[in-house]
């Protein structure tokens, strides 16, 4: 149950001609602490309960363990979160053997595009497409947990 990823800023709007899937995800925090974020995600038709564990020191594996819940009651534990909810389209763009998840956000995060690619272990290669930008991979700015508390509109 160890996470490992990568983040980029995205510097085009090219991957909208190579995205595969596309979903609206509304997420908020129970807990936004960074040692243990609880979040609560509406993602399509689905709900779902994710806890993740503080960041390694390179930034690039943490412990994450999420459960698929149902839709109404994803709702209602959306409505005690912590003050600041995101709202983001994702896309998923497929490149070589990986899939990226392009995360175009919404609302007071409005014009940050995110690009992230799971990986198997920290030092796998990946393929990196033309409108990858910026690594941002443990800049905590990027995390939604911060930017629920400290949005784009902000910076």
């Amino acid at each position: 149950m160890i996470e490992i990823e990568r983040k980029f800023l995205v510097n085009s709007d090219v991957f909208l001609k190579q995205y595969k899937t596309r979903n609206r995800i509304v997420q908020g925090y129970l807990s936004s602490d960074p040692k243990r974020t609880v979040r609560i995600r509406l993602k399509g038709e689905n709900g779902y309960l994710t806890i993740k564990g503080e960041s390694n020191e390179s930034g690039l594996s943490r412990f994450e363990w999420e459960k698929e819940i149902s839709y109404t009651d994803a709702e209602n534990l959306l409505s005690i979160c912590e003050k600041g909810v995101i709202d983001k389209i994702r896309y998923e763009v497929i490149v070589g053997v990986h899939v990226y998840e392009v995360d175009v956000f919404a609302k007071d995060n409005k014009g940050l595009v995110i690009a992230e690619i799971e990986l198997t272990n920290e030092n796998e290669s990946f393929e990196k497409p033309s409108w990858l930008g910026k690594e941002v991979t443990g800049d905590e700015r990027y995390y939604n947990a911060y930017l629920s508390k400290n949005p784009y509109k902000n910076w």
